[in-house]
């Protein structure tokens, strides 16, 4: 899918004219790539129509940038932007100048087409584990997406990466192994009380050497204060004999 965007040159850069262009309804924006950074401001609303385009980020823009000293008319990708958390308004997006006859490495959505898979149907459960690909190719042949048939698989099976049909021009940058949609077998009140199960005892089994340790501390505090406690008493019960020697000696003396 390709847009076409008029942007307007603009020449200050940072947080002070940024805000001055949004508070006169313009959105800041940057152009690189190509050896070059141009500073520009855009119309939020033309914007807004390509970010909830199904293409997104892997759409061809046609800039026509107003004000420009050289070139002023661009072939871009979106490739990024920001948003305000609480208004939702665009904040500042940033656009990469790309060369027709120059390969291009981006990120392409995963669509799944074909209906419902026949798995499903037998109570199986849908496992999407790749919701983009890494792709290499000319912006010429940049799709908007990347269409997955899911629709004959049954439960236990899957599409790889290398199943995927490859259109001419397109190279995959992904691992060719990787699983892209599987249908896995619907879990069973029996397993699931199994897990549940396992679950509870390796929680119980990891509290235990925590009050083990609790335990063995408190008898070895206990046996402390017990050995405190006899050697306090042994040494009550020499002392008397200590001083018993003199009073005997004394005795004697008398004699």
């Amino acid at each position: 899918m390709k847009f076409e965007l008029t942007v307007e040159s603009r020449d200050g850069g940072g947080k002070g004219p940024a805000r001055q262009l949004r508070r006169a309804g313009r959105v800041p924006a940057v152009l690189y790539g190509q050896g070059e950074c141009l500073l520009l401001s855009v119309k939020p609303e033309e914007l807004v129509k390509i970010l909830r385009s199904q293409a997104g980020s892997t759409a061809l823009i046609s800039l026509t940038i107003n004000g420009a000293k050289s070139k002023p008319n661009r072939t871009a990708l979106l490739r990024d932007f920001q948003v305000d958390p609480i208004a939702g308004s665009v904040l500042h997006a940033d656009f990469f100048e790309v060369a027709m006859d120059k390969p291009i490495r981006v990120k392409v959505p995963i669509h799944l087409t074909g209906g419902q898979p026949i798995g499903l149907k037998e109570g199986g459960v849908l496992h999407q584990a790749l919701r983009e690909l890494h792709v290499e190719c000319l912006p010429s042949v940049l799709p908007d997406f990347i269409a997955v048939d899911a629709s004959q698989l049954q439960i236990n099976e899957g599409i790889h990466l290398k199943d995927i049909a490859k259109t001419e021009g397109l190279r995959f940058l992904d691992d060719p192994e990787h699983m892209v949609v599987s249908v896995a077998a619907p879990m069973t009140d029996a397993k699931l009380e199994s897990l549940l199960a396992t679950g509870a005892a390796g929680a119980e089994g990891a509290k235990e050497p925590e009050v083990a340790a609790k335990g063995k501390a408190a008898a070895e505090g206990a046996a402390g204060a017990e050995a405190g406690k006899a050697g306090d008493a042994k040494a009550g019960a020499a002392a008397p004999k200590a001083g018993a020697a003199p009073a005997k000696k004394e005795a004697e003396k008398k004699k």
